[in-house]
């Protein structure tokens, strides 16, 4: 039974790593909800209760996040200024998040988790291109440049609303273990302009950081279950990497249709499951 659970530990840490690192959203969105499936439905996963399950999220994606910035760097996709400008607000926020965790039932975590993923689905239905084409941008100082495939990208950070928006992206790493790229990824796209490449790279650079905070968090209130997440961590970096050189073989269409698929079936599962 317990080599039944480290495979299982190994092949979720892995695939959640995989599809986070491929559409920057940390892994949390596909581990929590597995996690949770096993814990009500199997006796062996009786000690992965939604506190247990968010501190070792936030543990394996540490290394998602590290294995997948080292990766997307190199394709120099990563934003590190706009990265840093976001963490100011987030770091802090995911300090709250852990706190507010601690004061969650099971029943309770679910519903929040499934309302907020049913949100972040209709946030991706928006037809971003479009509103890119209606914004004009003013090039200024602050300015920034990339270029991908041969195509140059430019878009504006505004530091107040990137730092509000950063710390309730924290927030809600801390209290769901999500990463916070679930929302920062469509934030980025939709409030900024951010190419849907360069803000999948700078996200995963962000949950490097705001991981270890919220990790730490959740080491210091007694969540974390040592005895498996050690399997958790191998999977999750393989899949971190793999996902990050996948990504340049897949249409940014295809994956965001894929994604809202799973997003939407797995936020009415944890919804129906909260009233049982």
């Amino acid at each position: 039974m317990i080599c039944l659970v480290i495979i299982i530990a190994l092949l979720i840490g892995f695939l959640s790593a995989f599809v986070g690192s491929l559409v920057g959203l940390g892994g949390g969105i596909v581990l929590v909800p597995a996690m949770l499936f096993l814990y009500d439905n199997f006796s062996s996963f009786s000690w992965a209760n939604p506190q247990a399950i968010v501190g070792i999220s936030l543990i394996t994606m540490v290394f998602t996040g590290l294995s997948s910035t080292l990766a997307y760097y190199r394709l120099k996709r990563v934003d590190i200024k706009t990265g840093v400008i976001f963490l100011i607000g987030s770091l802090p926020g995911s300090v709250v998040g852990s706190w507010i965790n601690t004061r969650l039932e099971t029943d309770q975590f679910s519903l929040y988790f499934g309302i907020l993923m049913i949100i972040i689905f209709i946030m991706m239905l928006v037809d971003r291109e479009k509103l890119r084409k209606n914004k004009p941008l003013e090039i200024t100082d602050q300015t920034r440049t990339f270029m991908i495939d041969g195509e140059t990208h430019q878009y504006n950070i505004t530091y107040v609303p990137a730092i509000i928006l950063s710390f309730a992206v924290g927030l809600l790493s801390g209290l769901f273990g999500i990463g916070g790229g679930t929302i920062s990824v469509p934030a980025m796209i939709l409030f900024f302009g951010i190419p849907v490449q360069i803000a999948i790279a700078t996200s995963m650079f962000m949950i490097f950081f705001i991981s270890i905070i919220s990790a730490s968090a959740h080491i210091v209130l007694g969540h974390i279950v040592w005895s498996y997440v050690l399997f958790f961590v191998i999977g999750s970096y393989i899949g971190g990497t793999v996902g990050a050189k996948t990504s340049k073989l897949f249409k940014g269409k295809t994956l965001e249709w894929i994604l809202r698929i799973v997003i939407v079936i797995a936020a009415i599962r944890l919804i129906i499951e909260s009233f049982h």
